[in-house]
């Protein structure tokens, strides 16, 4: 990544099929106009920025996300990440030009498909109660330490810990399997993301043919009928295929 502090940078927000230079009817990071910088038949969509770096603020985020989102109405960008800026026109060429095998391979793999989100939690007020109430194993292993007289040691309290870790990682694939197996027939790909605390069972991120977003919902509401009211399914999107970009873009010789 090139770094400026002159009136010459472009902001990357993402990569297309195209050749074509072209001003696109957007605004990007500070309220500049959008654009494509093509080269080789792929084409960076970028706007001017006189910053040398640009802070990764809520605003600019979300301005980011809505250029991405903005242009997953005609076709599908290859996002990238936030922040990248180059030094100009001819800089953004050669970032096409040194990554152009990888990002045409890139753009073929998500080409007319989108990333839908699953997030599938447990929804119940002390989620080890709940596993206590649901495993005899670790019931017993808790009535065992804490139900007698003497107080439970240290290393009863480690023991029953790593039980419950165990218990509740053997849940979370078993359920990840069910759901995965019936979201795969609208699914390319499914990706499953890092869990953000305990009561979250999956966090998936699914990459969906652009046109079979209402049959993937209804396969979310076919896959919740296989659990309780202790599980809360949340879908979301679309969202450009970030999940799915496996390349290390080189910026720099």
């Amino acid at each position: 990544m090139t770094k400026t502090t002159s009136k010459s940078g472009r902001y990357l927000y993402a990569v297309v099929f195209s050749s074509k230079d072209c001003i696109l009817n957007l605004h990007g990071i500070d309220d500049m106009p959008v654009f494509t910088i093509g080269n080789g038949g792929v084409s960076a969509v970028v706007s001017k920025t006189s910053h040398g770096a640009i802070r990764p603020e809520r605003r600019k985020l979300a301005t980011h996300q809505r250029v991405l989102k903005q242009l997953m109405q005609e076709s599908t960008p290859l996002p990238m990440s936030f922040g990248i800026i180059a030094d100009g026109p001819n800089a953004v060429k050669a970032i096409l030009s040194r990554n152009r095998d990888a990002l045409i391979s890139q753009l073929n793999r998500v080409q007319e498909k989108m990333e839908m989100g699953l997030r599938v939690t447990w929804d119940v007020p002390n989620i080890f109660e709940y596993f206590v109430h649901t495993h005899q194993e670790l019931r017993e292993a808790r009535d065992r330490f804490f139900a007698s007289q003497r107080e439970p040691t240290h290393e009863d309290k480690i023991e029953l810990g790593r039980m419950f870790d165990r218990i509740l990682n053997e849940d979370r694939e078993s359920h990840t399997e069910r759901v995965e197996e019936v979201l795969s027939a609208y699914c390319s790909e499914i990706k499953a993301s890092r869990r953000r605390n305990e009561r979250e069972v999956m966090n998936l991120a699914c990459l969906v043919d652009r046109h079979h977003e209402s049959l993937f919902v209804s396969r979310v509401f076919e896959a919740a009928k296989l659990f309780d009211d202790n599980f809360s399914f949340d879908y979301n999107g679309p969202w450009a295929p970030h999940n799915f970009v496996d390349i290390d873009l080189k910026l720099e010789i």
